[in-house]
């Protein structure tokens, strides 16, 4: 399988989960979590130009002259969803395309948007490329890595194949 965002997101957030997603185990069609972020997209893309592009085996959020936005449901693994951005940029920096990168946080309970903003640098771009090399001897391991056992679990679409 080809590294993709959601890989990238996946590896920083619960590397099971990764190897499950990366070997085509997909439980996300189920989740509601999965559901109310897919809902968020469609509700920030609607009518909006520059929304929901695929590049190769990437889905920017969005894109403008200056930014791709990446927009998340909620801040609580800002790691997963920075490098998930670098990755992108990455990708369209590989097509000559160069942007900086905004993260945006919208939660359902909190008045104020959250908004980061995030450069792609030679350094973070190597540091990258290793992540990227980890993901693939992964995804090529024999069986997935042990369950993490956190609370944010409770919350995943894989919960129930991992704990029950």
């Amino acid at each position: 399988m080809r590294i993709n965002g959601t890989l990238i997101n996946y590896y920083f957030h619960c590397k099971r989960q990764c190897y499950l997603h990366g070997n085509r185990l997909n439980l996300e069609d189920n989740s509601e979590q999965v559901k109310i972020g897919k809902a968020i997209h469609e509700e920030k893309a609607e009518g909006k130009e520059n929304a929901e592009i695929a590049i190769d085996n990437i889905r920017l959020d969005k894109l403008t002259k200056e930014y791709l936005t990446e927009v998340k449901k909620s801040d609580a693994d800002v790691e997963a969803s920075k490098w998930q951005l670098l990755f992108y940029l990455s990708v369209l920096k590989s097509k000559g395309i160069i942007r900086k990168g905004k993260l945006e946080f919208v939660e359902k309970n909190k008045k104020d948007k959250k908004t980061l903003i995030i450069e792609l640098t030679d350094e973070t771009e190597k540091e990258l490329k290793v992540y990227m090399e980890e993901i693939t001897r992964l995804l090529n391991e024999e069986k997935p890595p042990e369950c993490i056992n956190r609370n944010s679990c409770k919350k995943c679409a894989y919960y129930e194949y991992c704990y029950v």
